[in-house]
């Protein structure tokens, strides 16, 4: 009777753990859905991207090359400028293709040196961004002739980067907005400068147009090496506006297509990532320029054409007032006829902007 008892007890015993086991709960994955992005968008830039999160938020330790914190934590030593070709001469400045180094890429550049006596702490420098030119059609010594050259005679050093795959520049041109390698080889043509013996160090100045504009932006939250910077028609809205509100304008009342030739595919790779801003506010926050304007190097003067159908002029007027919240000393020129390149009211952006740099890199 014992014995019996005894495997009776056993064998409940060993049903009641088995259930135990059988009771623990099970893991399910569930997606996590997403609002809808809200748009600010006038009904001539409306926002139609929708982004899907990923399952699961990636780890954020180490910053994603494109914020700002990653750019700050690199460095740029560019190299010292090499002349690869002496150029015809302007009215009052020498010209030359020269290069440098980037990443272990060559970077060549267009560099103007005015004639005279050299200032006793060299030549004020301006950083010259141009916009977007597709890279296969691109050329040193082309576009930006009038502009380049208003400033050039002006008493300025000015150097113009060609972005890596442009021009005869080595590396891959992968554009400007999904990865941070034209602002790496700008911020590097920066630390070529410093080595140039006639290039006042303490008065770096930077210039954008369009995509430049960006840049020039995203250089000046980075180091505090430029000392002012103008902005045209710049592309400088933080990503969740370009995400919702950037379009090519096809028509006044036609449909509004993304930007052609300027590459896309961050406009589906980062959302799919890292989830839309809404989802993860904090990645595109650390990856927008605008989220760091306390930390400008210096004044900000920025022109726009109110009829620009390449980039809004809301993203001017934005950042205007960005900057102006961050206390920081800004201009905002408007130009009623105004297209992308400020066609209309050209000579006097360009007399705001030589009267801006003056100031602030002449007059200290």
């Amino acid at each position: 009777m014992r014995i019996r008892r005894a495997c009776i007890i056993a064998t409940l015993a060993a049903l009641l753990a088995a259930c135990g086991a059988a009771a623990q709960p099970v893991m399910v994955a569930r997606s996590i859905p997403t609002a809808e992005p809200s748009s600010t968008a006038t009904a001539t830039q409306t926002a139609t991207q929708t982004a899907t999160p990923p399952a699961t938020p990636l780890p954020t330790a180490t910053p994603h090359p494109l914020s700002i914190a990653a750019l700050r934590q690199r460095a740029y030593p560019g190299s010292k400028l090499v002349v690869e070709q002496p150029l015809e001469a302007g009215g009052n400045y020498t010209r030359a293709i020269v290069s440098y180094q980037s990443e272990g890429l060559k970077i060549y550049a267009l560099l103007t040196v005015p004639f005279g006596m050299r200032p006793a702490a060299g030549w004020p420098v301006i950083i010259f961004n141009h916009g977007y030119i597709a890279p296969a059609e691109y050329r040193t010594t082309e576009r930006y002739a009038n502009y380049m050259g208003a400033l050039s005679r002006s008493g300025y050093i000015v150097l113009r980067p060609d972005y890596r795959g442009h021009g005869s520049s080595e590396g891959v041109a992968r554009g400007a907005y999904g990865v941070p390698d034209y602002v790496v080889d700008v911020l590097n043509a920066v630390g070529a400068i410093k080595q140039y013996a006639d290039a006042d160090l303490g008065h770096i100045g930077m210039w954008g147009h369009s995509m430049g504009g960006y840049i020039t932006l995203r250089a000046m939250v980075t180091t505090r090496d430029i000392k002012a910077g103008v902005i045209w028609a710049g592309v400088v809205a933080s990503y969740p506006d370009l995400l919702a509100n950037w379009r090519v304008l096809t028509s006044s009342a036609g449909p509004a297509t993304p930007v052609a030739g300027w590459g896309t595919s961050w406009r589906q790779s980062l959302p799919n990532t890292f989830g839309s801003p809404q989802f993860n506010p904090q990645f595109w926050s650390d990856i927008s320029a605008n989220s760091f304007l306390a930390d400008l190097s210096g004044p900000l003067q920025l022109h726009h054409g109110s009829i620009d159908t390449v980039v809004p002029v809301s993203f001017s007027e934005s950042l205007y007032q960005q900057l102006r919240a961050a206390g920081q000393p800004a201009e905002l020129y408007l130009y009623p006829q105004g297209d992308h390149n400020i066609r209309v009211g050209f000579d006097e952006a360009m007399q705001r902007t030589l009267r801006f740099f003056e100031a602030q890199l002449k007059a200290k």
